[in-house]
């Protein structure tokens, strides 16, 4: 910080220090000294978890290129080390991985919007015209708001009063069902860099940028929407529409809502945090980036020249407060705290609770159902497996009779601890989207090296703005070597058929079950159904760990 004028403070604030037998509060969560004149409120990648989950923070996160040993890519003791955070500690359960069930034991679940709301409705107590802004892929990632097409996140999210949002995987309910639910919100639907396809025109449903006046300050709040849907996503979902980071067009608007006296240019992004960082360092005139995607949870903001980036996690496992002083048409200073939602501590907000339970009465028997238990911890998250997802292939393996299983590193999805029931519920958190077929096809070893380079060059690409995947995609049945340093076509290596221990042939065929495609028109059961009906069969789930990646230069 020494190199910037900006003077900052981040806290943990009297909770993180807490050994783990000392009882929280509500008030050591939410204690905050009010500073400057301007409030932000940040929450992003909630997946529409309305519920306390568990949900366990990677324990590897590679960084590459001048990123390599930089947060958010340090885990584990690394991370506390870093942020001085104490083993045992609530910060160390709420903000990384070691230890996790039994800490998780000790603190219990995190999150719930109706805790969120509490935390929400204290910080406006404080500052009644604080910016609640929301950072996207919010309609998208559980049984109720799958079966609703978003509605259940859309009713329970105005409850909150946002005054804005960007977007990701909300396109994946389909283009016009995205059109219906944002032509009925009553805050901003924001997106720089969306696109009319066919015109190469910003999109007139996603305005650029809004005004707000707060605290006495003019304060331009700019969206920045997933720059790589149709990469990550399928794009015949949501045709009309092109994305991209636009750099250009971003400094453009930057410089037009200075033009139209913004003292106070705040942008609200679903970049991912290395991208972010890229960003704020070639656009100029950003003073704050709320930045979503990449679900990093960091208990003070990276400073980039004169921007300061926010990472406020995942799951609705915390909400960060920004309290900056702005004078002059210059930010002078912030104050910072991520506040993690301990739901067993924070008192939930009775009017979003009932909302809540209003939402998932028509489906309480079917998300309640219990189909198994698990011995083991279930996570998912980590550059090339969790558990969670090496339970999902081996579901594919053997319910689809493949050799080799395919699963996709996307970033959600709550942890499970060993001794925990399975529900239905649980199972759609790690697997509920709009394009859930469970496919089984042929591919020679040739064609999955070719899908494994693709999408390790996705991840670990040392130019940020060429990372467009989430993690590494999720192998069962096969092991292989992988140099992240490598030039790509060149990372991976020692491709393994692990129930024989013989090379993969890169001319022989093998039968490969996935799910998550992006084509049009693939067939197969509901992965859903497929993982359903694996662990009724197995009643009790074991994972054991996975050794069949063997990775290099990290």
């Amino acid at each position: 910080m020494a190199a910037s004028a900006l003077v900052g403070a981040s806290g943990f604030g009297n909770w993180s220090r807490l050994a783990a037998q000392q009882a929280l509060t509500q008030d050591q969560l939410l204690q905050f000294d009010t500073f400057g004149n301007v409030s932000l409120i940040h929450i992003t990648d909630i997946h529409a978890q309305l519920k306390p989950i568990y949900f366990r923070e990677p324990s590897v996160n590679i960084g590459v290129g001048d990123n390599r040993g930089q947060v958010p890519h340090l885990t584990g003791a690394d991370f506390r080390k870093a942020y001085g955070i104490e083993d045992g500690s609530p910060s160390h359960y709420a903000l990384s991985s070691g230890d996790f069930s039994a800490l998780a034991k000790a603190y219990g679940r995190v999150g719930g919007l109706d805790r969120v709301a509490t935390v929400i409705n204290s910080i406006r107590a404080a500052r009644p015209d604080a910016l609640l802004l929301d950072g996207g892929d919010t309609w998208h990632g559980s049984y109720t708001c799958y079966k609703t097409a978003g509605q259940d996140m859309v009713n329970v999210m105005n409850a909150l009063k946002p005054d804005a949002m960007t977007f990701h995987w909300e396109f994946t309910l389909g283009s016009e069902r995205v059109q219906e639910l944002v032509a009925g919100l009553p805050f901003a639907a924001l997106g720089q860099n969306i696109f009319d396809a066919e015109w190469d025109e910003p999109a007139e449903i996603f305005p650029p940028y809004k005004f707000f006046e707060r605290g006495g300050t003019n304060i331009a709040v700019i969206g920045q929407a997933f720059p790589y849907m149709p990469i990550a996503n399928p794009g015949w979902m949501f045709p009309e529409y092109s994305f991209g980071i636009r750099d250009d067009n971003m400094q453009q608007m930057v410089d037009e809502v200075r033009a139209q006296g913004a003292e106070l240019v705040v942008v609200l992004s679903h970049n991912g945090f290395d991208v972010d960082k890229k960003m704020a360092g070639k656009v100029t005139g950003i003073d704050v980036i709320l930045s979503g995607h990449t679900h990093d949870a960091l208990p003070e903001p990276v400073l980039v020249g004169e921007t300061i980036i926010i990472a406020s996690g995942s799951n609705g496992k915390f909400v960060s407060r920004v309290d900056l002083d702005v004078q002059n048409g210059k930010m002078m200073g912030f104050r910072h705290k991520l506040i993690p939602i301990f739901s067993d501590v924070i008192e939930p907000d009775k009017e979003v609770a009932a909302l809540i339970d209003e939402q998932r009465a028509p489906f309480k028997a079917d998300l309640e159902e219990v189909i198994g238990q698990t011995d083991s911890l279930l996570y998912r998250r980590g550059n090339f497996n969790g558990s969670w997802d090496d339970l999902i292939c081996d579901a594919l393996m053997t319910e689809r009779e493949a050799d080799i299983a395919m699963s996709p590193g996307v970033r959600w999805g709550p942890s499970l601890n060993p001794g925990d029931n399975i529900t239905r519920e649980d199972i759609f958190n790690v697997t509920s989207m709009t394009y859930g077929q469970a496919y089984r096809t042929e591919m020679t070893g040739e064609f999955i090296k070719v899908i494994l380079e693709d999408v390790a060059d996705n991840i670990f690409n040392p130019d940020p703005y060429y990372q467009q995947g989430g993690d590494m995609v999720r192998i069962g049945g096969m092991g292989y070597r992988i140099d992240v340093t490598k030039p790509q076509g060149e990372r991976i290596s020692n491709m393994t058929l692990l129930k024989s221990g013989e090379a993969i042939d890169p001319a022989k065929s093998y039968v490969v079950a996935g799910w998550a495609s992006v084509n049009e028109g693939t067939e197969g059961p509901m992965i859903w159904d497929v993982v359903e009906s694996h662990i009724r069969k197995m009643g009790t789930v074991t994972v054991q760990e996975n050794t069949s990646v063997e990775v290099v230069g990290a």
